[in-house]
């Protein structure tokens, strides 16, 4: 074998490595096609029911992707800003500071808010050229309720993945990015949960997301708001809030214990 050929040989056998010894790394490889055809099939089937929905409701799908863009920026902020800090090896000295565990969570959440703001903000305004729709006008008052409900589960999300990158290492930070689409096809975000199999659909109630685009939906295609489904929202939401503080306490304390505040970076 020839150096060039050794040398390509060493670097896949590197990454083949790598591969089987990191299970996240090989879950991310069939995750995101599993997702995308499951999503996209579940779409084709409502449409192909509804062939007229679209023209019956004008920024029916518009509204759906600003309002999920709107959880994946909260949860995605949330997790970057504590990775940010494990990238620079910056947690130990936040630690070994006055600051406490809450206050960071507290902080994360603030700048995960500001994020979301100016990336679905600008993304709505920027609608109104494009496509002349303004969601604010679609939605009326109860954008700010399904605002705020998709902004709390991001919350919940992120702080939980945050948890679970602390504990298991880098290998993990994927699932900043990816975990989150796991719970798209769950949540109707194009199509009614009843169009789930039935089997799914007491597991997309589990989601907060899963209320508020029922609610959505109620708002544009019915021109009523169902404070019910709303309800659903921050009942769910208050559930997730409660389990993703102590998976990030249980996981925080073991990862402390263990001395990983310190040995966790780039």
């Amino acid at each position: 074998m020839s150096g060039s050929l050794r040398r390509i040989h060493a670097v896949v056998m590197r990454h083949v490595y790598v591969l089987r010894s990191s299970v996240p790394r090989l879950l991310e490889l069939v995750y995101w096609p599993t997702v995308q055809m499951v999503l996209w099939g579940m779409i084709t089937k409502f449409v192909a029911t509804e062939s007229s929905l679209v023209a019956t409701a004008g920024g029916l799908f518009l509204a759906a992707v600003l309002l999920w863009d709107t959880l994946f920026r909260c949860q995605l902020g949330v997790s970057l800003t504590f990775l940010e800090e494990m990238w620079s090896r910056h947690l130990g000295h936040l630690f070994i500071s006055p600051l406490r565990p809450h206050e960071l969570v507290l902080g994360m959440y603030l700048v995960s808010l500001i994020r979301t703001l100016i990336g679905v903000g600008g993304a709505a305004l920027l609608a109104i050229p494009l496509f002349d729709f303004w969601i604010g006008a679609a939605l009326g008052p109860a954008l700010v309720a399904f605002f705020a409900a998709m902004v709390v589960f991001g919350w919940a999300m992120g702080l939980m993945i945050a948890a679970m990158v602390l504990r298991l290492g880098l290998a993990a930070e994927s699932l900043a990015w990816g975990f989150v689409f796991l719970l798209q096809p769950l949540s109707g975000v194009f199509y009614p949960v009843a169009t789930l199999p039935g089997f799914l659909q007491p597991l997309a109630w589990m989601l907060p997301s899963a209320w508020v685009f029922e609610g959505m939906r109620e708002v544009l295609l019915e021109g009523r708001f169902d404070a019910g489904l709303l309800a659903g929202a921050f009942l769910a939401n208050l559930v997730w809030l409660a389990v993703a503080a102590v998976v990030f306490v249980v996981l925080f304390r073991q990862a402390r214990d263990r001395g990983l505040l310190l040995q966790v970076g780039e």
